[in-house]
């Protein structure tokens, strides 16, 4: 009876001990957050981005702070294939599998801030509206959706295996796949960027058809996602109090809760999903947003 009630303590549950895991974006933001959480539960984290000194300064910063797994830095650019291929190369021959995959990298993209401006010229008339938002730039949002939504399919499915093969290590203890969206792609207010929160939505469904294929080919790996609501980072601020939640959030009502998120908050949504505890769930989008949703219109 002492075995099976210790199975329920949270040091059980939540544990990442000897679990490999990689996040993309993981130096900065939400994704060093996310990094904090896994390494502090014992997962060997690499952290993925284009900036090397980034990822360099983050991981030895963990390094000295967390006491639980090691935060290692690969540069990894996820809009190229032949940068993920490389990435994947480098655990492939260190890890030979890999359970956990947190897809963080993200960017805002294209804005058009006349959209909460009355005053501002493009909101004259139905016209000068219409050719204000046509501005907004082609490559923009090109590359916009190249790294919030194409990169999501190209990440996962390169890793595809590895995750698989991490899947072996204990039986029906798959390994799992956690795509940080956004609750931009949950409401059906723009937010000034038209281009952020569509992509956004397209990176909830592209989940959970990924999440529903793979199960249909019987492949062994859990795929969810978790719409943030406002939190400090690099695409909002570095620092959000009380004051300013609403204007980051801009929506029809203010948030609810009177706060941004804390770092503890999406760690800990990490960890449910990354561990033994969230092992039943797949398919699932979790939103962590202080009751954005709740008051403002939404898709769910």
């Amino acid at each position: 009876m002492a075995e099976a009630q210790s199975s329920y303590s949270p040091k059980s549950l939540f544990s990442l001990t000897g679990r490999i895991a990689l996040v993309t974006g993981g130096g900065t933001g939400i994704g060093l957050m996310i990094t904090r959480g896994l390494a502090a539960a014992g997962a060997k984290t690499y952290i993925t981005g284009r900036r090397i000194d980034v990822l360099e300064k983050a991981a030895a910063e963990l390094n000295q702070l967390e006491r639980g797994g090691k935060v290692i830095p690969l540069q990894m650019d996820v809009t190229s294939k032949e940068s993920i291929l490389a990435a994947k190369k480098v655990i492939e021959e260190k890890e030979g599998k890999l359970h956990i995959l947190v897809n963080n990298a993200g960017q805002v993209g294209p804005t058009s801030p006349f959209m909460e401006n009355p005053d501002a010229p493009e909101r004259q008339n139905t016209e000068s509206l219409g050719l204000g938002l046509f501005n907004e730039s082609l490559d923009g949002w090109k590359d916009l959706y190249a790294i919030n939504t194409f990169s999501i399919f190209f990440v996962t499915t390169a890793f595809l295996g590895l995750l698989a093969k991490g899947s072996e290590d204990i039986q029906g203890y798959w390994s799992n796949v956690i795509v940080i969206t956004s609750i931009s792609g949950v409401i059906k207010l723009a937010q000034n960027h038209f281009a952020y929160n569509s992509a956004k939505a397209a990176a909830t469904h592209l989940t959970k058809m990924l999440a529903t294929e793979i199960l249909v080919k019987k492949i062994p790996v859990r795929i969810n996602s978790i719409a943030p609501g406002v939190y400090a980072s690099e695409m909002s601020l570095e620092t959000i109090g009380k004051e300013k939640v609403d204007r980051v959030g801009k929506g029809l009502m203010p948030v609810p809760m009177e706060r941004d998120g804390t770092g503890e908050e999406m760690a800990g949504t990490i960890l449910y999903l990354a561990s033994r505890a969230g092992g039943y769930v797949t398919g699932q989008e979790i939103v962590v947003d202080g009751g954005y949703i709740a008051v403002n219109p939404a898709t769910v």
